[in-house]
């Protein structure tokens, strides 16, 4: 064989080298690209089935064996996103995600606001029916715990009543009055009740007199600032018909309430709150002190049933002994009869600017002038 035979034989064994590998190349290429098809096509399965379960899972009732009634308010305004949300924090459903795909592909719209009765044992279908038949103004079924605010009660002294009744703590809920974004918001909704103590400066608590007495069921799902809500709710219902007549009157909401939380507590019968109103409020006339044991004591932040000349002195915008006017506002939570009596006080005519009760029988005097009054007080201490 020549040389030039050699060569071309060497350059056809070479291509065909070059062809196998090539093709081994290929055959590898192919065995990989399958395998990674494959791997991608067991993980698409696998990540459907967990996707499946997952979606199966969250439609399902979040406890079917539950039969506790959970509360959950839906405010005004909230977007479906917002209400899966507020289900998902509350326990009612499992996933928010999955709630909004199903109200998306079953076309459910309309959810109306307020409150909610649910339990975890409902499915989702019956939970959509609920929020679109709406929602009560006040919470209901079955209550879990209730809470008895009194009349004339501080709020340190509801701070003890609601750490005693239900599961909150009173640490949480003092905290809860200074919290000023939750103030706010309150103020938002009602601002005929709210402006007047929400402009005033060195307040111990914007919502002293604020938190109507009565008794509030507490339900299971049922939020601290939803407790204090109600209370709030309620005072502002409760005052609706006296709003007019106290701007007609010239007076400020934290002005009356004020007034009318010592009223509160200085005298018993309606006949006496509404004489004591009217010193009150003739002393404010001549601009003098109002003199209130009920407000040296809350500036003191303690009760005592005699107080020293000490005492009087405190340093404190609460203490009407020692300032003029109506003070920072409210010493504690007033009766409807006691804010009727600051609005229609009686016995003004009189001219009373001092008051006395006897202790053992409950009377009150009133007088004119210091020396009759310091004359009936030497009296009642023999």
């Amino acid at each position: 064989m020549s040389q030039k035979d050699e060569k071309k034989e060497a350059l056809k064994q070479e291509s065909t080298d070059k062809m196998k590998t090539r093709a081994e190349e290929r055959s590898v290429a192919n065995h990989i690209a399958y395998w990674i098809v494959g791997v991608i096509a067991v993980l698409a399965v696998v990540v459907a089935i967990i996707g499946f379960n997952y979606v199966n899972s969250s439609l399902q009732p979040y406890n079917a064996n539950s039969k506790d009634d959970i509360v959950v308010n839906i405010p005004v305004g909230s977007s479906s996103k917002e209400i899966a949300k507020t289900l998902e924090r509350d326990k009612i459903i499992k996933s928010a995600t999955v709630f909004n795909f199903y109200i998306k592909a079953q076309n459910y719209n309309d959810f109306q606001a307020g409150y909610y009765t649910f339990k975890q044992s409902m499915d989702m279908n019956s939970i959509v029916k609920q929020l679109q038949k709406g929602g009560s103004a006040q919470p209901t079924g079955t209550a879990k715990d209730t809470v008895l605010v009194r009349e004339g009660v501080t709020i340190d002294q509801i701070g003890d009543q609601i750490q005693k009744s239900t599961s909150f703590t009173k640490k949480d809920f003092l905290k809860l009055m200074k919290n000023e974004k939750f103030m706010k918001q309150l103020q938002k909704k009602y601002p005929q009740l709210l402006n007047s103590t929400m402009s005033r400066k060195n307040v111990r608590y914007h919502l002293e007199g604020y938190l109507f007495p009565a008794t509030y069921s507490v339900y299971k799902g049922l939020s601290l600032k939803q407790l204090v809500g109600q209370m709030v709710e309620k005072d502002n219902d409760m005052l609706q018909p006296y709003f007019s007549t106290i701007k007609e009157k010239g007076y400020s909401v934290q002005e009356v309430l004020t007034l009318a939380s010592l009223v509160e507590r200085e005298g018993v019968t309606k006949a006496d709150r509404g004489k004591i109103a009217g010193v009150f409020l003739n002393r404010l006339d001549v601009d003098m002190p109002i003199q209130s044991d009920i407000s040296v004591m809350y500036a003191l932040n303690t009760h005592k049933t005699k107080l020293t000349y000490k005492d009087v002195r405190v340093k404190s915008p609460y203490n009407l002994y020692k300032n003029t006017g109506y003070g920072p506002g409210p010493f504690n939570t007033p009766s409807i009869q006691s804010i009727e009596s600051v609005l229609n006080p009686t016995d003004r005519d009189q001219n009373y600017l001092y008051f006395v009760a006897d202790l053992k029988s409950g009377k009150v005097y009133y007088s004119r002038t210091l020396a009759e009054h310091e004359k009936k007080v030497a009296a009642l201490n023999q």
